[in-house]
């Protein structure tokens, strides 16, 4: 199972924890959380700023699972950053440090249809979700049981969204 897990620090000796994990595994998985809360952060900014320029005939519903969906990716991510510190690894610091770790694109566009928007996460979000399997993936090759039990939780939740993104943005 080959994660990116560039930028992956265990945490210093004044913060390490300590774990039953091995250096490596605290490394990788540490790594691999990063880039996932670093996703999480810019996908949980993309359906606010959808949110916040929502228009058209479907404004309200739109407007309204936009936010929902905003709030429970937010939600994902403190439990994620105390993730990696109870497994010994430091975590983000910085927006400039999302930026670096990110994989899912920000849309800067001055306008995005209502359709184009949902589409867009609904892609995201399916990205996201093979994204964690592979995570998941490296904690079972961790033996890392209780970061996989989270993940489960996660992809559950990103595959709702993008199911109910699916259904919205279906034609026939």
């Amino acid at each position: 199972m080959q994660v990116r897990t560039r930028d992956a620090k265990i945490g210093t000796p004044a913060l390490h924890t300590p774990s039953d994990l091995k250096p490596n595994a605290v490394r990788d998985l540490s790594g691999a959380l990063n880039i996932l809360l670093a996703d999480m952060f810019a996908l949980y900014l993309k359906p606010k700023n959808f949110h916040w320029h929502m228009s058209g005939p479907h404004f309200r519903d739109y407007h309204l699972l936009l936010d929902e969906h905003g709030d429970q990716i937010f939600a994902t991510t403190d439990a994620i950053a105390e993730r990696v510190r109870k497994i010994g690894g430091s975590t983000l610091r910085s927006i400039g440090h999302i930026g670096r770790l990110q994989r899912v694109a920000d849309n800067d566009a001055d306008f995005v249809t209502p359709m184009d928007m949902l589409a867009e996460l609904r892609d995201d979000n399916k990205q996201l979700v093979a994204n964690m399997r592979e995570t998941h993936g490296l904690c079972d090759e961790h033996e890392d049981v209780a970061t996989a039990s989270l993940l489960e939780v996660w992809i559950d939740e990103a595959e709702r969204r993008t199911w109910f993104l699916f259904e919205a943005t279906r034609t026939a």
